[in-house]
Parts: structure tokens; sequence; C-alpha cells
């Protein structure tokens, strides 16, 4: 076997900056990088990295003339004469040279052009990361390599990525825009979750990734955050998605549940300010349906009159617009500053333009106001709406011919309740204070959520039961045609699947879900495709996998959620129909012998625990464990509370009440008597001062 040929390397020296020139071989002639000036900064900063290439140059006979060509490396010495220009690098100073033998300078200098390898922006993002949390700042880590202020925090914005996503990037399983669109959200598990929705699809843009990401979020630019102002969201406590690498229009809302209640304790605020005028109720929302106003009368008051200060100064505002009107009348564009300045004097014009309306102080105890939202976030009060309940008796006059009815004065005034009714979203404006110790209705998203468990797991109980579903089958198909007129077909009945419109997050793992999904798995599996043998493989069937089936298909139209009402009477849900919905789910619940407990659901601190007041928990615990369990926690903060009475109800059997059948009590408790301990880190109250003496039934208690 051949001996391997051993390769020499070119050796180094230092060689004086005066005896060397520059090789008019390199092939770098296009500017490109970073500048001749940013490099010299560096080399001033951190000396010279890389050493320069350079070959001696030979006089006419061959001979060295002590003198070097620089062919690879024209732009460090170019920086370094530089330097040497600005007085802060000797002439002579030693610089780390290779020294290469005679052979093709050009093909030196396009070696190490082509060959070099840019770092990949995941180094880049890694290597500027370690130099955050060494202490340097954003500008001193980009006045450093020369980059953009702009540059360094999109960089550091991928710290926000989960690794998983960085792996896969570094594998070249992602292009860095798909990366930079995960950057929106910070949760890990979500970024994982929707890569693993879209890795094997068709489409993977990045508008599509920030688009799953922000689903659940609300655009700064919402008339909700724009009436609340993103400053007090932000000074309450709320996060705010940013995309630091392209236009967001202000990022997105990402607690929403948050946004709402500022939205509804701003709406609430402006209607007090408005009930505080005397009217007899104010209705606040966002926004009103159209025609809202149809049926009640509308006041006519009176325009109040502009004040002399007030005229004054729309004067001197119309003074002040027509001079500068007049001074950058020729301009193409006007200055920002100026252009500013003439929307604050419009603003103000128009406020002066909307006056003020007086109304009869007899008219505005019977009438109300209507609050609203402009899309821009600015609010809209409208005045002087009588509904016709409130309008004034008709008496008859006496001695008339016909004793016919005439209005009463005009001048009485009708008794009116002593506190204006002011309604938010349509419920009833209360204080919402989580220590009054009341317990408030469960929110209308928690209770669709809770019966969104009950609406699958009947589904689930009517498929196994097939006789009820031949029941509640046939129980529709009279109603229809028995009470309602029918549709002139000789069968007119289909099931519909009906969707949940709010639902809990772990609703599809949930057993209820995991049966009906491999129930329907098994269906559709032995099913034929052609509508004929369709016909032929049902008529075939002996009647015990018949009622299976037909049990299966009905099952999928059981609806027992508990979805908001159209309260202005159109044509949505109405109350009536939301009642007799709910009372024929309760029907069917005990038909099937349903009970959640049995099927799963049990309360944690995400899908109740944790949304609810914290009279609501301590009910809980209490009816749950008993009046002991209960008086342990009370003294915890919310979130600690819900924690722990999630450990405490565990295989306890209680339900809330939406959950609950109507021939169920609620648990009643066995442990008022015993001791029921919480952890050690739980037990302390951080704002109490030095405990008293414990009794030794409390430490008994505290040992177990």
């Amino acid at each position: 076997m051949a001996a391997v040929q051993k390769i020499t390397l070119s050796p180094s020296r230092d060689i004086p900056f005066n005896k060397l020139v520059l090789s008019q071989a390199n092939v770098r002639r296009v500017k490109a990088g970073v500048s001749i000036e940013e490099l010299a900064e560096d080399i001033a900063r951190r000396t010279l990295l890389q050493g320069l290439s350079v070959r001696s140059i030979l006089d006419t006979d061959g001979a060295e003339t002590g003198m070097y060509e620089v062919p690879a490396g024209g732009r460090r010495y170019r920086a370094l004469e530089l330097l040497v220009k600005q007085k802060r690098l000797l002439k002579t100073a030693p610089i780390p040279c290779v020294v290469r033998d005679r052979g093709v300078a050009e093909e030196d200098s396009l070696a190490e052009n082509i060959q070099r390898a840019p770092l990949h922006p995941l180094d880049q993002f890694r290597a500027f990361f370690a130099l955050r949390q060494k202490g340097l700042s954003e500008e001193e880590i980009a006045a450093a390599f020369f980059v953009s202020v702009a540059v360094v925090k999109q960089r550091l914005r991928l710290v926000s990525v989960s690794e998983t996503l960085l792996d896969v990037y570094a594998a070249d399983g992602l292009s860095l825009d798909q990366l930079m669109a995960f950057t929106i959200s910070s949760d890990h598990a979500r970024q994982e979750q929707v890569w693993g929705a879209i890795q094997r699809a068709y489409s993977r843009e990045p508008y599509q990734i920030r688009r799953m990401l922000t689903e659940n979020t609300v655009r700064a630019a919402d008339k909700r955050v724009q009436f609340i102002g993103m400053a007090a969201y932000e000074a309450a406590g709320g996060a705010v998605l940013r995309d630091l690498f392209q236009s967001d229009d202000g990022g997105w809302i990402e607690d929403v549940a948050l946004l709402n209640r500022l939205v509804a304790e701003k709406l609430k605020a402006l209607a007090d300010q408005v009930a505080a005028e005397g009217w007899k109720w104010v209705a606040a929302d966002m926004s009103f349906p159209y025609g809202h106003s149809q049926g009640l009368r509308k006041l006519t008051g009176t325009v109040i009159d502009l004040t002399a200060e007030e005229q004054a100064a729309i004067d001197a505002l119309e003074s002040e617009r027509a001079r500068i009107e007049s001074e950058h009348g020729e301009a193409e564009e006007l200055p920002d500053e100026i252009d500013r300045r003439l929307g604050e004097i419009e603003m103000a014009l128009d406020s002066f333009a909307n006056r003020p309306i007086r109304f009869d102080p007899s008219e505005i105890g019977r009438a109300g106001a209507f609050v609203s939202v402009r899309a821009d976030g600015i609010p809209v009060i409208d005045r002087g709406y009588v509904r016709p309940d409130d309008e004034p008796p008709v008496a008859a006059e006496p001695g008339g011919e016909d004793d016919q009815p005439t209005a009463a004065p005009a001048g009485a005034t009708p008794p009116s309740p002593p506190i204006t009714v002011v309604t938010v979203g349509g419920q009833p404006a209360t204080v919402d204070e989580e220590e009054d110790g009341v317990l408030k209705p469960l929110p209308d998203r928690l209770v669709m959520e809770l019966t969104a468990y009950r609406t699958l797991a009947l589904r689930d109980a009517v498929a196994k039961h097939p006789q009820v579903a031949m029941t509640l089958l046939l129980h529709r198909l009279v109603s229809d045609l028995f009470r309602h007129a029918g549709s002139g077909a000789c069968l007119d009945a289909c099931v519909r699947t009906v969707s949940f419109p709010a639902q809990p997050a772990d609703l599809a793992d949930s057993p209820s879900a995991k049966s009906v999904a491999e129930r329907h798995a098994a269906w559709k599996s032995d099913l034929p495709e052609d509508d004929d043998a369709l016909w032929t493989w049902l008529a075939a069937l002996d009647d015990a996998s018949r009622l299976a089936l037909l049990a299966h298909c009905v099952s999928f139209g059981v609806n027992a959620l508990h979805e908001k009402v159209d309260r202005f009477g159109g044509a949505g849900l109405s109350q009536h129909g939301l009642d007799r919905r709910l009372q024929q789910a309760e029907r069917l619940a005990t038909a099937v012998d349903l009970d959640l407990v049995d099927v799963g659901w049990h309360p944690t601190a995400d899908n109740y625990l944790g949304r609810v007041t914290k009279p609501r928990i301590l009910d809980a615990v209490r009816e749950g464990v008993g009046d002991r369990a209960a008086q342990l926690i009370e003294h915890l903060k919310k979130n600690d509370m819900a924690k722990e009475a999630e450990r405490l109800l565990t295989d306890s059997g209680w339900l809330p009440e939406p959950l609950r059948r109507t021939d169920d009590d609620a648990p009643t408790s066995e442990a008022d008597g015993e001791a029921v301990t919480l952890p050690d880190f739980l037990t302390g109250d951080d704002e109490a001062s030095d405990p008293p003496a414990a009794s030794d039934d409390a430490h008994s208690i505290a040992a177990e």
C-alpha cells in the first residue's frame, strides 16, 4: 500500500505593515458587507482576528525584494491602512501573515472568499444571546458587530421559540421566515402544536403560522382595545403579542378575558355617570343591533347654548386654523407637527359642535339612555328614550261625553324607582367584588363550556341506549307532525351535528369524545360507499345492530348547550326556546342515567375553580368536602385557593350546578368532623402577624 503523502502548511510570520502592498490579483471588486471603516473599528476593538495571506515580491532577476503583496485579505489590509492614517497604528507594526509559495494569486483570493461560510442566523442568535446574558445591552451588541439594534432585537426574539423548532430550523426543516413567524407567541407548547398541525400540510406560509398562533387573541385595532386604551390594558397586567419582523398594527391582545373585564368596567363607569343625571334606565354595550330603539319614544330636547368662554375658545381655534392654512397653503405636504396640530383643532371644534341637550326634568325620570362605542373606540351616549311601559298613565276625563281617556297633565311626574337600572351587555351591572362573599351567577362562557361537556356525554349515553334514542326520535317526529305544520314531504327528519360555539380546551380528550369518535370510526369502516349498496346493507342488519346505528346517528343531534338568548326578540334563540331545550336535556339525562362524574369530569383550576370567584370556590369545597376544609383555605389567594380546592375535591363527586341533574342533590360531605390539611407551603398567611399559640387539636391537625 502506497504511503499517504504528508502536506506541508505555509509558514506564518509577523511582517511590518510598511512592507506590505495590496495585490491587484484580489478578486473582490464590489463593495459588500461590513464597510472598511466598521472593520477598522472592529480591529481596533479586538485586534486582528485573522492573518493576511501574502506572497513575496521578486525583482526582475527573481530575487526577493523584502516586500510582500496581499492577494487575499484586501479588506483587512485597507482597514489596517486606515488605522495607520489615523495614527492609531504604527507603520512598522508587525502584522501576522501566512507566507504562500509562488502560484496563482487570484486562486488564493477566490478560494478565501468562496470557502468562507456565512454565520448561520441561529448561531448569530445564540452568540447575541450569550452576550446579552453577560450584561451587554442590545445597543452595545449592535455597536460591537456593526448591525442595527433592530437586527439584534430580531435575533434575540428567537429565544421565544421552542428548542424543538430551533432544532428543526437547524436541520433545514423550517425557513427563517417561518421560524420568525413563531416568535409572535412565547407559548412553546402552542408553537409545537401549530407546527405539528402544519408540518405535513401543503401550505406552511408564515402568515398562516401567525394566524394560527393569534386565533384566540384580539387585534390592537379592535374597538374594545381602542376604547380602554392599550396603556390601561398593559397596566392591568395584560400581555401583548408583538411581531418584530413585520408591521403588526400594534400587536395582539393575549388576555381576552382581562380585556373584556376592563371594557365592562369602563362601560359601567360611563353608564353610572349618565345614570347620575336622573334617567330611569341606562343600557350600555359595545354596540346595539340595528333598530334597537324601535318602539321607543324619542324625547325632544333643547340644545344648550354656548357660553361666552366656549365661544371665545371656538373663535381662537378657528383663527389658529385659518392662520396655519394661510401659512402652509402652498406646501405640497404639511410638516408632521403642523398636520398633528390641525387634527387636534378639528377634534376640539367637533367636541364643541356636539352640544349637550337639555331635557324636561319630568321626562328624564321615565326615560333612559344608550351607551355604546364607535368603531374607532369613541363612546357614544344617546339619551332620551321612553319605553312603552314607562309612558305616563292615561286618565279618564270626568264628565266627558263618552268618558274618553285623556293623557295625564304634562307637568305630572310619574313615580320613578329610587335607583337607575343600569345594564352592561344586557346584564344587570353589579359591583364585582371578590371579597363580598356573595355567590354571583356563573359567567356565560363558563356555563357554555360546562354544558358542552354535558352535551357530549349525553350523545355518548344516548348512543348506548337505543330504546331511549328511538323514543327521542319519535318524540321529535310526533312533535313536528302533530304540534306544528308539516313541510309537505313524506318524511322530513334530519339530524344536524350541533357544533359548540364555546368549548373547553380539553373537550376533545375527554372520555366521552374518545368514545364517540371510536364508535363513529367503527361504523364508518363498515358502511358501503354506494347509495344503493347502503340501502341493501341497512336492510340486512339485524334488529340489534339497526337500533345501535340509529342510536349513534340520533345522538349527534343532541343539544344540551346553554347559549346566549336573543334579548332583542330577533331570529336567534329565545329564552323560551332555551328553557325548553334544557328541560328536554334534563329529561334525557334522567332516561340514560347520566352522571358526569362517572364519565370522567372533575373540577380543576382550569375548567372551573380558577374561573369563578373566591366565594364560589369556598362554596364548592364546603359542599364537596365540608366546612372544615373551606375554613382551611379561605385565607389563601385566589390562584392558590383554586389549586388547593382542586386537590380537596378530587374523588369528592362534586359537580357545579350546570352539570347536575335536578333529581340529584348536591353531594353532602362526610368530612366535616375529619381533619383536612393543606400542604405546608399553603398553610401560612404571608400578610398575617405572628400566629397565636395553637391548641393541641391544631397541632394534631398540622401533624397529619
